[in-house]
């Protein structure tokens, strides 16, 4: 099933696609200028050292209000770029005037200090502790390196005592980045990104590709999960290793079903193609590597089984088959990489432990858990939010598995597209946890682009992408206890935004027009 052919752009159209690259562009430099006052720099500021630019970190509120107007343009760029890659268009912009746009929009974010987490922070005190060759599973920055080395110092204080969540092959990766650079906090950050920036270069690679095979439109796929204002964020500007494993990840899914035939239900199997299984464990295994960054891409052998199982002859004995080929192909991958990196498999235990150390806010489980400890607190029953955070947490990995377990079954049903029930099952898993983070989301998001192919989820994931990219500040906090600083940047920013649209508005009218039908 391939999408329908369409149409160039017209020369108008054109003209409006370039503006908004450069409207995109704009907001990119405007982002990346914030982030030099406004971004979670280290504790040890370098910037302060720069002549000129140690100006953004003495004025950090002006700073806040450019990131924020750099962030409102990014987020508008996408919108109206979305118009040319609506499915049902005549015309439509194509996959290369995607990806040479996202990297016009992320190119400014590669070098700029952390952004909206101090995440990479831990992931370089982690690395050092393996570097030194102590357990990161056992031990947290402060117990191995020492509260006063500089980089526990720019670890949040919920983690500096607290053991690695992350997988083996991810912090041997981190060693050697360690041992590179040393406690040179900059360089760090920078090749940290630079991992994840391969994240996001397989996620490139492989969306369109899997779009295509699931008769997604590859430009659409690549708007709505590759340009996403999330990914610009978080995996980019963040430097989170979520990129890495999503892309090793989705890498592994398109390595998997390259020789699988396209089959629908009642079709007759054909006989296996030349190289088709050696591809399907090569998948197995690049799927079963994103785990060992982070253990989500699980979840992927799963229903990469379902699929191999729906095209062999879609019996249950199929299923069993498929499993068994997943569960070894992945345990065989897993056990290489915990031996060949020292680290063992106290990952296993370490991720289950801290991943509930976080109460997220924006978790709907911790919120009801903070809305239960209030009530009891009323109710003079005292106050147990921490027993019913912990309580209604296991409750939401256990509905999460019962539902990935239906998907799963429905999808070797012919019910759903795999794909959409990975999609699904990584978000019911995110929302589920207390520890929540908007970046999470994109491990529903990007299968879901390469596979939905209804404007029912497109429309619900841009408005919820927009939503959740505007809730968090590029500082990685609340800037510094002064909260009320935050409202009157974005109402600066919304300012600065509306002017910049009147002069979109003059260059390119029609991005402002709505569209017909």
């Amino acid at each position: 099933m391939r999408p329908p052919d369409t149409d160039p752009l017209t020369k108008d159209e054109l003209r409006a696609l370039d503006v908004t690259r450069r409207f995109g562009t704009i907001g990119a430099l405007l982002l990346a200028l914030g982030s030099l006052g406004a971004g979670a720099a280290p504790v040890l500021n370098p910037v302060l050292d720069i002549v000129g630019l140690r100006l953004f970190a003495r004025i950090p509120t002006v700073s806040l209000a450019i990131a924020f107007t750099g962030m409102l343009m990014l987020i508008v760029g996408w919108l109206l770029l979305g118009r040319f890659a609506r499915p049902g268009r005549s015309r439509m912009v194509t996959r290369p005037q995607v990806t040479r746009t996202l990297i016009m929009w992320l190119t400014p974010l590669m070098f700029v200090p952390p952004m909206f987490s101090r995440d990479v922070y831990s992931y370089l005190a982690q690395s050092e502790i393996v570097h030194r060759g102590m357990d990161p599973y056992a031990l947290g920055p402060a117990q191995a390196l020492g509260i006063g080395d500089p980089l526990t110092s720019g670890v949040p204080n919920i983690w500096r005592d607290t053991p690695a969540p992350y997988g083996p092959l991810f912090l041997r990766l981190g060693s050697w980045i360690a041992g590179l650079v040393g406690q040179n906090v900059v360089a760090g950050v920078l090749l940290q990104r630079a991992l994840a920036l391969v994240g996001v270069v397989l996620i490139i690679w492989a969306l369109p590709r899997l779009a295509r095979r699931f008769g997604v439109e590859p430009a659409t796929a690549l708007w709505l999960g590759a340009m996403n204002p999330l990914v610009l964020f978080h995996l980019v500007a963040g430097a989170h290793n979520d990129a890495l494993g999503i892309g090793l990840m989705m890498a592994g899914l398109e390595l998997g079903v390259r020789r699988l035939p396209v089959r629908v239900a009642g079709d007759t199997p054909p006989p296996l193609a030349r190289g088709e299984l050696p591809f399907i464990v090569l998948g197995a295994v690049v799927i079963t590597l994103g785990a060992m960054v982070k253990f989500n891409a699980l979840w992927a052998l799963g229903f990469f089984g379902v699929m191999i199982a729906r095209r062999w002859h879609g019996r249950i004995v199929d299923l069993v088959r498929a499993a068994l080929l997943m569960t070894a192909v992945g345990a065989a991958t897993m056990v290489t990489v915990c031996f060949a990196t020292g680290l063992g498999f106290g990952w296993i235990n370490a991720f289950f432990g801290t991943a509930g150390v976080v109460w997220s806010w924006t978790s709907p489980v911790t919120e009801l858990a903070q809305v239960g400890g209030l009530m009891g607190v009323a109710l003079g029953l005292g106050n147990h939010t921490g027993a019913l955070v912990s309580i209604l947490g296991t409750v939401g990995y256990v509905i999460s598995g019962l539902i990935t377990i239906k998907f799963l079954w429905d999808c070797f049903r012919w019910r759903y597209r795999p794909m959409i029930g990975l999609g699904v099952s990584l978000g019911v898993t995110a929302l589920l946890m207390i520890s929540l983070q908007p970046w999470y989301l994109l491990w529903a998001v990007i299968p879901l682009a390469a596979s939905a192919g209804t404007s029912r989820f497109r429309n619900a994931a841009t408005v919820v992408s927009v939503v959740i990219a505007l809730l968090y500040p590029p500082t990685g906090s609340t800037f510094g206890g002064r909260a009320y600083v935050i409202p009157q940047a974005y109402v600066a920013a919304l300012i600065v935004l509306v002017i910049a649209l009147l002069i979109v508005r003059r260059s390119a009218p029609m991005l402002l027009r709505r569209e017909k039908a």
